[in-house]
């Protein structure tokens, strides 16, 4: 989102005739950047970007899912968790979005401590362990738990 705005700080003016600025004056504008390691949320109201600091504190949040035998944990507590339950915790997923399960890229990649496996199409599927039960999830599953996330953060700020 900084990038794409050329923003370089917090909070930063636009010009006034931007199209951006006319429309935040109407309803402010959400925007999510998701990587493959972090994501970020920002706010465009009033002619300013503003990014949205997450429970922590921090500009970024890990993307980054735990499942537990009691519960599901996204961005920092999932990160910090992660070497008590490495086949449990799942990170780097966008890699997996478009790709069969048979993907060289993919298969030099086995160095990832959760499973994949391919489903009855090709496509690789995430197998967890959570809340006792062994479950499966495509990564476009995986990252709409993280976009869930991002999405609330960004809906409290405004």
């Amino acid at each position: 989102l900084q990038q794409l705005l050329g923003v370089t700080s917090e909070c930063h003016e636009l010009p006034k005739t931007s199209v951006l600025t006319i429309m935040s004056r109407i309803a402010p504008t959400i925007a999510i950047s998701l990587g493959t390691t972090c994501a970020c949320v920002g706010v465009f109201q009033n002619g300013r970007v503003e990014i949205i600091h997450n429970e922590q504190g921090d500009r970024t949040t890990p993307s980054c899912i735990a499942f537990t035998d009691t519960t599901r944990l996204i961005g920092e507590a999932a990160k910090d968790q992660a070497p008590k339950n490495p086949e449990n915790t799942v990170f780097n997923v966008k890699r997996l979005i478009g790709r069969k399960s048979d993907d060289p890229c993919l298969l030099s990649k086995q160095h990832w401590p959760f499973e994949i496996i391919p489903d009855l199409k090709g496509r690789p599927r995430i197998r967890v362990q959570y809340r006792g039960q062994t479950k499966e999830f495509c990564a476009e599953e995986i990252l709409a738990m993280l976009l869930r996330k991002l999405k609330a953060a960004a809906e409290l700020f405004i």
